[in-house]
């Protein structure tokens, strides 16, 4: 455990340190005919788009049939754990970042990019960007973009009720007592499964201490009175009406995902905080343009530290595919192919290959939400977020606690009990 290499990342300006400019022209290799299975999760933009990526390679490649499995994010990790254990996983993965933790901590359980240089072209790519996916000096993947969690708003709910965006905290709990005289809330936080009530609270705490919750060595960065603010402030915010309590949210929308409920669609629920990768599926069942990129909020004296970016996903290739140097070479066309680029867009946020970026760049497609949001992030004084963070169980220990403390649970004993449960959990993947 804790042999991940971690990159340091002042910003989101991916191709600042790189020096070479020219793309590499793949060389005519003499591939196997086979089937490869891709897996992957997201909304409907990012499945279309990458359905007709799919579509464009089996037609270049005849004999390299690509087989396509996708879903929702919820109950992904758990799908590929169970293929995994039982050998019949994909033979190439979308995965998340904390997947090299939980499922490859000695850089074996994923195969080593590094061996398949002569398909998968990774110049387009900085050293600072690499090394998210390094494990024990092997590459088990390559990051396709970075991103953070932002706010949008619907801004159409937002103007009806002469409110402006909220760019400070003191305005954010402001904004709900306003909300929420006419009827509807500014913010969705989901407690259960996003996990974006921990998230918030745990930047507003990052930003008031200067400490990191989860350190990148996988230690605790946070004392018990820091865990007890972070309770305090998600319970502040839900006193205030900025989010729904866990109740509310439940009896109105279920365990449904929010950009599909009536809440979202019809405006009762004006905001959500989510991956700026992630956006798209929002975007599209709100009328065009009427969704809108937010402000990072920061404390009264204009501080804005705090917040989280992280690769937003990766491609890895199974260590036990029979078909490796192909898989490599299907990588090499999600990453750097300019075609496909054209194809997928922003569907998983801005695209880390400047191959890629720049082809996007160039034909005026670097434009929208995502790319909205990661300039803004770009100008922040951003932390890197521990890949022991977003495991599921430190997920499913932290959204407990939130929910105990919605229900009325004492907050000074959820908390004791939390960080108790944080450092045994630690501990137990050392």
């Amino acid at each position: 455990m804790k042999k991940f290499l971690v990159p340091f990342v002042c910003t989101l300006t991916l191709f600042s340190c790189s020096a070479e400019t020219t793309k590499k022209t793949p060389p005519d290799n003499r591939l196997d005919k086979c089937t490869l299975r891709f897996s992957w999760w997201g909304g409907d933009d990012r499945h279309n788009a990458t359905m007709k990526a799919i579509t464009l390679w089996n037609a270049r490649h005849p004999s390299i049939e690509i087989k396509a499995e996708y879903g929702g994010w919820d109950g992904w990790t758990e799908k590929i754990n169970t293929q995994i254990s039982g050998g019949s996983q994909p033979d190439i993965m979308q995965i998340n970042y904390d997947w090299l933790v939980t499922l490859s901590s000695d850089g074996q359980g994923f195969y080593n990019l590094n061996e398949l240089d002569h398909f998968l072209d990774l110049s387009g790519f900085s050293e600072d960007i690499l090394s998210f996916g390094m494990v024990n000096n092997h590459l088990n993947a390559v990051p396709v973009s970075l991103t953070g969690r932002g706010f949008f708003y619907n801004s159409e709910v937002f103007e009806r009720l002469g409110v402006s965006f909220p760019e400070t905290w003191d305005e954010l709990i402001e904004t709900g007592n306003i909300f929420y005289q006419n009827g509807c809330y500014p913010l969705d936080l989901d407690v259960q499964s996003g996990g974006t009530a921990w998230y918030l609270s745990v930047v507003y705490v990052q930003q008031k201490t200067g400490k990191n919750f989860i350190n990148m060595d996988g230690t605790l960065g946070f004392t018990i009175e820091d865990i007890e603010e972070v309770m305090e402030f998600y319970k502040l915010m839900e006193d205030n009406h900025v989010t729904r309590n866990v109740r509310t949210r439940i009896d109105e929308d279920g365990n449904g995902a929010l950009y599909q409920s009536p809440s979202f669609i019809d405006g009762n629920v004006a905001g959500v905080l989510e991956w700026n990768s992630a956006v798209g599926k929002y975007e599209s069942v709100l009328d065009k343009g009427v969704l809108k990129a937010g402000g990072y909020l920061s404390d009264e004296n204009g501080n804005n530290s705090g917040w989280f970016v992280k690769p937003s996903l990766m491609y890895a290739i199974s260590a036990e595919t029979k078909y490796p140097d192909e898989s490599a070479e299907f990588i090499n066309f999600l990453l750097n192919d300019d075609d496909c680029a054209e194809i997928l867009g922003t569907s998983r946020g801005i695209p880390a290959s400047r191959y890629a970026f720049e082809e996007l760049e160039k034909n005026g497609k670097l434009k929208g939400l995502t790319k909205e949001n990661s300039d803004m992030l770009g100008k922040l004084d951003t932390v890197t977020i521990s890949p022991y963070m977003e495991t599921t169980r430190m997920k499913e220990l932290c959204n407990s606690a939130i929910e105990k403390v919605s229900y009325g649970e004492n907050i000074s004993i959820t908390a004791q009990e939390l960080y108790n449960d944080i450092i045994e959990y630690l501990e137990s993947v050392e």
